[in-house]
């Protein structure tokens, strides 16, 4: 299926010129590639943020709760590797070259693992991001694709948070930082742009 903008629309009926076609960025979207929208027990959910003037879109499901433990449970436990959300593994797309907890990553699509710990996490980046994201499925096809780890300091929170949030604390035009909340933990993901404009 195409989708034609009005504009482009208008200059085939009028036989004007048609306007240049924005380029495709894989940030348009957040594809659901295994379970239809309709059938997710955890909904999908992204957030965007701005790094030296060009979006930064990150994708994931967000589970909840629902009265378990989750963190250093038997669902996410310590030391484990985890999806960093549900369904798939959480997505993000760097239109820029980009640091991400130091790890340098050049353009493109990667997708975001980590291993939570008491006091500090694993964070993952791979280029593998067709893979379903249960934590079996991270074969050792797609451990060869890791573009790098990094470990970042865990928080404790005083209210707890019942869904996983993903959200951006912007620092500037060059620099920001991932924030993943869930029940009392916070971590804190260090973002910065390695362009120079």
């Amino acid at each position: 299926m195409y989708l034609v903008s009005l504009a482009v629309l208008a200059g085939i009926i009028t036989g004007r010129p048609m306007p240049s076609p924005e380029p495709f960025h894989p940030d348009t979207t957040c594809p659901h590639r295994n379970v239809p929208l309709e059938g997710r027990k955890s909904p999908l959910d992204s957030v965007t943020f701005t790094l030296s003037n060009q979006a930064i879109k990150v994708c994931y499901g967000r589970p909840s709760s629902s009265g378990r433990t989750m963190i250093g449970g038997s669902n996410v436990p310590y030391g484990k590797l985890w999806r960093t959300g549900a369904n798939e593994p959480t997505i993000f797309y760097a239109p820029v070259p980009l640091t991400v907890a130091g790890i340098a990553v050049a353009p493109g699509v990667y997708s975001l693992y980590t291993v939570p710990g008491r006091q500090e996490w694993e964070v993952i980046v791979n280029k593998s991001v067709s893979q379903w994201g249960h934590e079996n499925q991270y074969t050792p096809e797609v451990k060869a694709q890791e573009v790098g780890r990094a470990k970042v300091k865990a928080e404790t929170t005083q209210k707890p948070l019942e869904t996983f949030t993903i959200r951006a604390e912007p620092q500037g035009s060059k620099a920001a930082a991932l924030i993943l909340e869930w029940e009392k933990t916070k971590v804190r993901i260090p973002i910065q742009s390695k362009s120079s404009g």
